[in-house]
């Protein structure tokens, strides 16, 4: 099978089992989200949609952020990791979304990556969720499922290098939902230290499985 089979079969997989993916993190406007995908780096999904009830409720909005101080928002983010450093990003955020940006979540991945705790693989997130654009952020479960599927080159050593492979063979309609895909199945099929490959229906088109096996 080749590159293009392989896109192929990916593509025709997903859009039947999978047509309406969509992130796990809670939140119901385009703050919310951006404040949670800043929390979840490097924190899992579950505990980052424990915390932000309490957070949401308290801090609705940038403006509720930029008058807050660093021990009053810290007790609420404490269980995540890296509390210190996420505390002082959302407070650097929200002031940012409030001086800079008249309290709009900016659309493009630039002007995103100049907010605090806001990288590459965030920005990305943002975009792609909340403004539908075809962007593909790269998180571990993205590196290492589309490396394990033969999506991207054994060669690819940073998570730049396997969104540009990612982006120039799906179709830009694709993209947004191509990203959760991976995500999805990295994080209940495809696991780091022991793929559940017999529970696995992509095999047949999956390299990490045409060498290894069950």
């Amino acid at each position: 099978m080749n590159k293009k089979e392989r896109y192929a079969a990916f593509l025709d997989h997903f859009t039947a089992v999978l047509p309406e993916a969509e992130t796990e993190l809670q939140y119901n406007n385009p703050y919310e989200l951006l404040v949670a995908v800043v929390l979840s780096a490097q924190c899992t999904d579950v505990r980052i949609n424990k915390v932000t009830p309490a957070l949401f409720r308290d801090y609705p909005s940038p403006e509720f952020l930029a008058s807050s101080n660093f021990d009053e928002l810290f007790p609420y983010i404490r269980s995540v990791s890296y509390p210190n450093n996420k505390t002082k990003h959302l407070l650097g955020l929200g002031k940012m979304l409030v001086e800079d940006f008249n309290l709009e979540i900016p659309s493009s991945i630039e002007e995103l990556q100049k907010l605090p705790g806001v990288g590459r693989k965030t920005a990305n997130v943002v975009a792609s969720v909340i403004y539908n654009q075809p962007t593909m952020a790269v998180d571990t479960h993205v590196f290492r499922v589309s490396k394990r599927l033969g999506l991207v080159t054994q060669t690819a050593k940073t998570p730049l290098e396997v969104e540009k492979q990612l982006v120039r063979h799906i179709p830009e309609e694709h993209i947004p939902k191509a990203h959760h895909w991976l995500i999805l199945h990295g994080r209940y099929t495809c696991l780091a230290r022991k793929p559940k490959c017999d529970q696995c229906d992509i095999t047949h088109f999956c390299k990490y499985f045409d060498k290894n096996g069950v």
